[in-house]
């Protein structure tokens, strides 16, 4: 059997009408909804479904509906006994990982996603800012201007994506500075990314703690299945070790392109992204050496699952 990898997504592959099929073919996904509503109390199936883009892309409401399509494309291909030897997911995207690595219920990470949400929502109120994608430099260039800047104010890095395509987070100043910089200096594009709030930066640390005692609440189990952390870039295997990562991936870099450059040596051949969208999947076309071998496949709709699960 081939090695397959799970990937899961975050925010930013969020599209109205996410999971409609799997919602209207399947008792399981619309008892998926039902939970997500029930634990949230806010009407998740009319968000992904009929919008608005603007309500759907809140923080608070964002985070529990692709959790909830995540995880319907998650348990529709569990449906057929497929399963993944190794899962990691991109931020928020996460927390569908540890359920499909068997560390939380389903039920728990909705419930984890939904604080998640509330207290970065809470957070952003608190303080403005903004993230950029830096296009067309390294990871030591990117930290280099970072740290150049950094003594203004708040700025670091966000996310490793690919190794040419970092995001930076703070402060709308500083991350102005930096863009500025790379662009004037050293010939990069930056894109100002469409988000509510300086995501993984020190600017929403004020969550951290709440949030860890919100993770003391929930049961964490050991991995029966490997899974791949953002901050560590690396397996985790103890409990505790798991939730202390966790708490910690609110305010740390993304280590993306560290994650699957972990996946490659691991030798997966297959990799699956579960959940709305196709980021993940062009992120790691950027990121594969052209002579990998492997398959990449999207589960995002009903053709899709039933394409993998032909082919795959």
């Amino acid at each position: 059997m081939k090695k397959t990898a799970f990937l899961f997504p975050g925010q930013g592959s969020q599209s109205v009408g996410m999971g409609l099929d799997f919602y209207q073919e399947f008792d399981f996904a619309r008892e998926l909804f039902d939970m997500a509503e029930e634990i949230t109390r806010i009407n998740i199936s009319r968000l992904c479904f009929k919008g608005p883009m603007e309500d759907l892309t809140k923080t608070v409401n964002l985070q529990p509906a692709v959790t909830a399509v995540n995880l319907v494309c998650l348990a529709s291909i569990e449906k057929e006994s497929r399963g993944a030897d190794i899962s990691a997911g991109h931020s928020l995207g996460e927390y569908s990982a540890l359920s499909a690595s068997g560390v939380i219920s389903k039920e728990d990470t909705l419930r984890l996603v939904f604080k998640r949400g509330e207290l970065m929502h809470r957070e952003s109120t608190k303080h403005e800012g903004s993230m950029h994608a830096i296009i067309g430099l390294a990871i030591d260039e990117v930290q280099g201007l970072v740290d150049e800047v950094q003594g203004d104010g708040v700025v670091s890095v966000a996310n490793h994506n690919t190794e040419h395509q970092i995001v930076i987070t703070g402060a709308p100043e500083q991350v102005e500075k930096v863009s500025s910089l790379a662009a004037l200096q050293e010939g990069a594009r930056a894109v100002p990314l469409k988000v509510s709030g300086a995501w993984h930066s020190e600017l929403i640390k004020g969550a951290v703690d709440e949030f860890r005692d919100f993770l003391d609440t929930v049961s964490f189990n050991t991995p029966e299945r490997a899974i791949i952390h953002n901050v560590t870039a690396d397996f985790g295997k103890d409990p505790d070790e798991i939730k202390t990562i966790m708490a910690k991936q609110l305010c740390s870099p993304v280590r993306w392109f560290d994650s699957m450059q972990r996946l490659i040596d691991e030798k997966v051949e297959i990799f699956v992204e579960v959940g709305p969208g196709r980021v993940l999947t062009g992120l790691l076309k950027k990121i594969l050496p052209e002579d990998y071998p492997c398959r990449i496949y999207n589960i995002n709709s009903l053709n899709n699952m039933e394409k993998f699960l032909k082919e795959a």
